[in-house]
């Protein structure tokens, strides 16, 4: 219980930050992708402070600790190849957010600013998902 808590309240912090930072506003994202229109500047800033937070949280973090408090280990990524999959997979990412202003984590805090579009949003991201899962089983199966 104590592991779902802790993702809850690591989740509404998140999401906190996202609403008090602007940037669950599609229309604030957009202009900082318009650097010789209305260009917005303060998400770089927003990105700056979560990078620095998370650069100094994992050397405390993983300098003190072997498990997280509430699990038996930490899971991180196995591998370190950049292969077809991650560049593609990148590449739709970045794509995606410039088009639609909606980066797939702050897209649940913007339901509460536009219901409708991050709806929409919301259902292809999953439809996405569900694609690429399968054309990767596909894949897997045709290579075994």
């Amino acid at each position: 219980m104590n592991r779902q808590l802790s993702a809850l309240v690591a989740g509404l912090i998140f999401g906190l930050g996202i609403a008090i930072s602007g940037m669950g506003n599609p229309a604030k994202v957009l202009n900082f992708f318009d650097p010789l229109g209305t260009w917005d500047p303060s998400l770089a800033f927003v990105m700056g402070g979560a990078l620095a937070t998370t650069a100094v949280g994992y050397r405390v973090i993983f300098g003190r600790r072997q498990a997280p408090l509430f699990d038996t280990k930490f899971h991180l990524p196995t591998t370190t190849n950049i292969d077809a999959a991650l560049i593609g997979g990148s590449a739709l990412f970045g794509v995606g957010w410039g088009i639609s202003g909606f980066c797939p984590g702050g897209a649940i805090p913007a339901l509460g600013f536009a219901p409708w579009p991050t709806a929409l949003f919301l259902i292809c991201m999953g439809g996405g998902i569900l694609l690429a899962r399968r054309l990767k089983s596909l894949h897997l199966r045709q290579t075994a």
